[in-house]
């Protein structure tokens, strides 16, 4: 499975992927997940809201435990966030079989849509419709890079965008979602366990900063008198690694559009997004009100206007305690050993399903702690541990 996954949407030059929602990469993706559910056997569909489900036993019977993840990724991303955990998902079905279990749940395995948020600038775009965080109206608001909206996207695909809303009725399916995923630092390595449960999801967000200065020749226009957008973004940006520090959170500018965006031009616009994430609330919105409270600063000493857009905002979740604490007996049971409990400051589809279903994560180990980055790495034997770990899971809760 990994090897056939592994080519798409790859890029040659980086060795990154680049499977943005709602293209050839994205339709690639979808076929191999497609083609990994009739080879088992099981129930194919694709939900209104573009996401993918494959199940074994009845979908209309409730209570059912469902895993999976993502396939598509960040620019250049890595080979390991997201689908990890949809091939996982596949080879924990595999082994459960192999033990001959018999099921006493319904089992459903699923690939959420443009997690990444890579195209339009919204993150987990597929969990959040299905569980009403992001309404038809919004959806149709979001726009990519080139300015093709998103229902334009998901009908050039051959999907109905007119069909995309809550889903309450399939949400009610579910007795459980739990999600595994390469773990987005070194926590396990440094602990030297294999795979570990999630606590907690930090609270974070996005943020657009628009500087607005004036176009005017790079050669000939004094700097006395420009007014240069760039000058303000980049303290910004030294800014927001301070503020960061000293509060010890994270923030970062990972993405910057200019304009005219010439060499020998002066900008007039220069668009630059923060990501920012800390452990509790009240820390991240000191970090962000600083960072807000420098650049604006920075922009009126330079003659810029200041425009901040949040554009996406999670507050801190919680995974349920009881399910959280029964995979940890589960695991406990089957090793001997305590599994380690420890938090994120990435934001997945188990986080946005949480204030719907109860959902749980598993992280499986990451040596260097590198993501987003064609770096990303996991050890084939932590994986093989993932997945023997997953299934654990799923014959605990689907074959009681």
């Amino acid at each position: 499975m990994w090897r056939d996954l592994l080519p798409i949407g790859r890029d040659a030059a980086t060795g990154g992927y680049r499977r943005y929602a709602w293209t050839g990469a994205d339709a690639d993706c979808r076929t191999w997940f497609q083609e990994q559910a009739e080879s088992r056997g099981l129930a194919y569909e694709t939900d209104r809201n573009g996401n993918q489900w494959a199940w074994l036993g009845d979908p209309a019977a409730g209570d059912a435990v469902v895993t999976g993840s993502h396939l598509d990724s960040v620019p250049d991303g890595g080979a390991f966030d997201g689908p990890l955990g949809v091939v996982s998902s596949f080879a924990a079905l595999d082994e459960l079989r192999a033990r001959g279990v018999q099921f006493t749940r319904p089992l459903a395995l699923t690939n959420f849509g443009d997690e990444e948020g890579a195209r339009f600038g919204l993150a987990c775009v597929g969990s959040r419709l299905t569980a009403g965080q992001l309404t038809k109206e919004q959806a149709y608001e979001l726009r990519d890079g080139d300015g093709v909206r998103l229902p334009e996207a998901m009908e050039a695909a051959g999907y109905d965008p007119a069909a995309i809303g809550p889903d309450p009725e399939r949400l009610a399916r579910i007795g459980a979602f739990v999600e595994l995923h390469v773990e987005q630092g070194r926590a396990l390595d440094l602990s030297g366990d294999e795979v570990g449960i999630a606590s907690a999801i930090w609270p974070h967000g996005r943020w657009r900063f628009d500087f607005r200065g004036e176009a005017n020749h790079a050669g000939t226009t004094r700097l006395v008198d420009r007014r240069d957008p760039m000058l303000s973004y980049a303290e910004t940006v030294l800014a927001a690694r301070r503020e960061a520090e000293l509060a010890g959170a994270v923030a970062t500018f990972g993405k910057i559009s200019v304009e005219p965006n010439g060499v020998n031009a002066i900008p007039s616009l220069v668009r630059g997004w923060l990501d920012s994430r800390a452990a509790d609330q009240d820390t991240l919105d000191t970090v962000v009100t600083a960072v807000e409270k420098a650049a604006r600063e920075y922009a009126d000493r330079h003659g810029v206007d200041l425009a901040v857009v949040r554009e996406s905002f999670t507050p801190v979740i919680e995974f349920e305690h009881a399910l959280r604490d029964e995979l940890g007996a589960i695991l406990r049971g089957r090793t001997g050993r305590e599994v380690p409990v420890l938090g994120t400051g990435a934001g997945h589809d188990a986080g946005i399903l949480s204030a719907s279903v109860p959902t749980a994560m598993l992280f499986v180990r990451n040596p260097t702690g590198v993501s987003h980055s064609p770096a990303e790495h996991a050890a084939e034997d932590d994986c093989v541990a993932g997945v023997r770990a997953l299934a654990d899971v799923l014959e605990g809760l689907a074959c009681r």
